[in-house]
């Protein structure tokens, strides 16, 4: 989706400003967007079918669409839902934003009052450096807190368009940020993990009651915005089947079968020549066929419209309402389908079942959240109010999360922590050093507070500040003489520089991966004039290149804190001063500058074509030179690894019928359909006993990779399984990780088809490495 304050075509500037006015008319100019519940005492329709709350969600759905004029059912297919008054039906704002909490991005929440704020946990792509899952779920749960406490004061709707779980596949992407990474299988656990925390469904059946509905996007392959020239709204993504496969669709697939989630939202990009909210292959048959999506597919804002007048997809209105609706979209972000339905019912392009059952998707998705059961104080999560936002609980979370989403990555001779007592002043400078806004990246909302890295590391030592830069641009004259001045006086110096959202961000892709302007000349500078340590902390998204830095023996250490959210510089301080033990680890792989000179954006593939000298892209495809690996994090102790009670040899069972001729597991090569497999209950256990062997409690993430047997397209190697432990000083775990075998030990072939390789796999947990035998087993009839 886009927000506003970034450059956009006119046409889309005023989708925008109609889609605010209209919602603020929802609203009632400023009244709660919920003044009036469907169903509730005295309503008109408390008596009718689609009002009684033991009746089954489909059919109340199904009975209150078969109630609507066709005028009223066009009305409500867009995001600014129009009210329903005869039948006591109040109008709705869909669009609301909480990617790493309540966000005012969407016009869907409102700030002030009883809610001046929200708790900002850190950016995703920081969040998705602790890979810890269960943190994950534990901030949806206090986002959804806090969410459905702004729904019953008025100030928030209860469809929230997060996560956003693409694949982070060029180091460029201005929108990287938002994601959990480059990974599929990180990505995949982070959406059905934060979906979970969001939605709190009580049960997996078509029933089960929503906490808030989330919404993962953007389906499918879209992680371009605006590259020289190309852009999204224009972008043609060609994509092979094996690359949507094992890596595209992965994390789209574990937030609708794993993750349950109530909503998929269709991209703006074409995907091989189709817009991917007219394409039922990706929508009607996959998302909601293969996948069996319990809920509605929504467009990115406007996404009708682009493919009609931008992509001049369709040659008429109506016929790209045609195409939307038969697809499977449901609900329009955007005035699209409000406007040109009608007409196109009356052309016969679309039929009145086509809007039936898009309204039956939506309709019974608010029904699973009780917006059809009157008052929401009377209903679960209706005591939630004020006093449930910013608690201290809550603050204490995004804290930790800014802890865990540290990481880093040099630390020459132990240099950090430092001694607070062994300092008298330190130099914190640079354009980020009293970062607030900066802080909480992209799609945030009103933070409960801010704790800036300034603030942070004054709340241990003396500090003298000089900026250094006066923003990240860093260009022309810049007040560098000053903080190189400052260093050169103090005992230590920290330097706070990287990106912002002036350089990175929605509708903003980077062109290089160099530290913008001067800054370079900033860091070396104060490192050179320092006499004591330097350490550089870098706040950004995407990731840059410091070689300069990492070569550079007068920067002792250089921690990557990502955007921490509200509680960043709290964090960032207590690991420079040894209050907390840095574990995070890099979700993306941190690519030199050359890298992006030799690789377009525009090319999508995943896999290293030798022939024309493409190198690939993630750790799974790419062995060139990098600055600093994927899962590369250091600690302040040392953690060893050993493998227990791990098999084998295991054997994987075929239906013996079809898979009979398949089974010389000897030939080189010989991989197996899935589809063939016996795979319920199929999974590796591997035990690993993990050992503290420092003298500082920590903790650590142990990663499980794996290097399939020579396939074609398998990659070098892909991450299968990883957990989260904190151990004491000198103290040993086991830890228990199941390797699915369907799942995890899968390549995908050229059709798209994940087949199994026989034979010889290895798992490899540090150093050390585990040969497991695959071996055919036929299950007769």
């Amino acid at each position: 989706m886009s927000l506003m304050g970034e450059p956009r075509s006119s046409s889309y500037i005023l989708l925008h400003l109609a889609i605010v006015v209209a919602a603020a008319l929802v609203r009632g100019g400023g009244a709660a967007t919920n003044a009036a519940f469907a169903c509730g005492a005295g309503s008109p329709a408390a008596g009718l079918p689609f009002c009684q709350r033991g009746q089954p969600i489909r059919a109340r759905a199904r009975d209150l669409v078969g109630r609507l004029t066709v005028a009223e059912k066009v009305a409500l297919l867009v995001n600014t839902a129009a009210g329903v008054p005869r039948l006591g039906i109040p109008g709705y704002q869909w669009w609301s934003e909480a990617l790493h909490g309540v966000s005012n991005s969407g016009p869907g929440v409102r700030f002030g009052g009883a809610f001046p704020g929200a708790t900002s946990f850190p950016q995703v792509i920081s969040s998705a450096a602790s890979f810890n899952a269960t943190l994950w779920e534990l901030m949806g749960q206090v986002v959804s807190d806090e969410a459905r406490a702004m729904y019953n004061g008025g100030q928030a709707g209860l469809t929230f368009w997060s996560p956003n779980v693409n694949i982070y596949r060029d180091p460029r992407w201005g929108r990287g940020q938002e994601t959990p990474g480059e990974d599929p299988a990180v990505s995949a656990r982070y959406a059905a993990a934060y979906v979970r925390g969001l939605q709190q469904a009580n049960g997996g059946t078509s029933h089960a009651r929503l906490k808030v509905a989330a919404c993962c996007k953007h389906y499918t392959a879209y992680d371009l915005d605006n590259w020289k020239g190309v852009d999204r709204f224009h972008f043609n993504a060609k994509v092979s089947k094996q690359d949507l496969e094992d890596t595209y669709d992965v994390p789209f697939k574990a937030c609708v079968v794993e993750g349950k989630v109530a909503s998929v939202m269709c991209s703006y990009n074409q995907v091989n020549g189709v817009p991917s909210c007219a394409d039922s292959n990706l929508l009607r048959h996959t998302v909601r066929g293969q996948w069996r999506l319990n809920g509605y597919i929504v467009s990115d804002c406007d996404s009708v419209g682009v493919f009609y007048s931008a992509q001049h997809y369709t040659s008429t209105p109506e016929d790209a309402v045609a195409y939307a609706l038969k697809a499977g979209l449901d609900l329009d972000c955007g005035q699209f389908l409000a406007q040109h339905t009608e007409s196109a019912l009356k052309q016969g392009k679309v039929s009145e079942a086509d809007v039936d059952a898009a309204l039956t998707h939506t309709v019974a998705v608010q029904m699973r959240l009780g917006m059809f059961d009157g008052e929401p104080s009377q209903q679960p999560f209706g005591n939630l109010g004020p006093q449930h936002v910013c608690t201290q609980a809550h603050r204490n979370l995004a804290l930790e999360a800014a802890r865990q989403a540290m990481v880093l990555l040099k630390n020459d001779a132990g240099t950090l922590p430092l001694s607070p007592s062994r300092l008298r002043t330190v130099a914190v400078v640079g354009p980020n050093s009293d970062a607030t806004v900066t802080m909480i990246g992209n799609y945030a909302g009103v933070p409960c507070a801010y704790t800036s890295p300034l603030k942070g590391i004054g709340g241990y030592v003396d500090t003298v500040h000089q900026v250094g830069c006066n923003n990240v641009a860093c260009s022309g004259e810049q007040p560098i003489g000053a903080a190189v001045e400052a260093a050169r006086r103090a005992d230590a110096a920290i330097v706070v520089v990287g990106l912002d959202q002036s350089i990175e961000s929605e509708g903003r892709d980077r062109v290089g991966l160099l530290l913008p302007g001067r800054q370079q000349e900033l860091v070396s500078e104060v490192a050179k004039a320092c006499r004591g340590p330097t350490v550089l902390v870098l706040m950004c998204g995407g990731p840059v290149d410091v070689s300069f830095a990492k070569d550079d023996p007068n920067i002792a250490a250089i921690l990557w804190a990502g955007y921490p959210g509200q509680a960043g510089g709290t964090a960032i301080a207590e690991v420079i001063f040894g209050a907390h033990n840095p574990g995070g680890k890099l979700p993306v792989t941190w690519y030199p500058q050359e890298y992006v000179e030799k690789v377009t954006m525009t090319n999508m593939a995943m896999r290293a074509d030798p022939s024309t000298g493409y190198p690939g892209r993630t750790y799974r495809f790419y062995d060139g030179p990098v600055v600093y690996s994927f899962g590369h994090g250091l600690s302040y102790t040392k953690f060893t690894h050993a493998l227990a009670d791990t098999p084998a040899q295991v054997s994987v069972p075929f239906d013996g019928l079809r898979a009979e001729p398949l089974f010389n597991a000897s030939e080189p090569g010989r991989t197996v359909p899935v589809t063939h497999a016996r795979c319920d209950g199929l999974s590796v256990p591997v035990h690993v006993d993990v050992t503290n062997a420092g003298d500082r409690d920590g903790s650590h993430t142990v990663l499980v990779y794996w290097r399939p047997p020579a396939a074609d397209g398998a990659p070098s190697k892909q991450l299968v399984a990883f957990e989260k432990v904190h151990l004491a000083a000198g103290e040993q775990v086991r830890v228990l990780l199941g390797v699915d075998v369907c799942r995890d030990l899968t390549v995908a072939d050229g059709d798209g088809i994940r087949r199994i390789p026989l034979g010889e796999h290895s798992l490899h947990v540090g150093d050390l490495t585990h040969t497991i035998s695959l071996q055919a087993e036929s299950l007769r009839r």
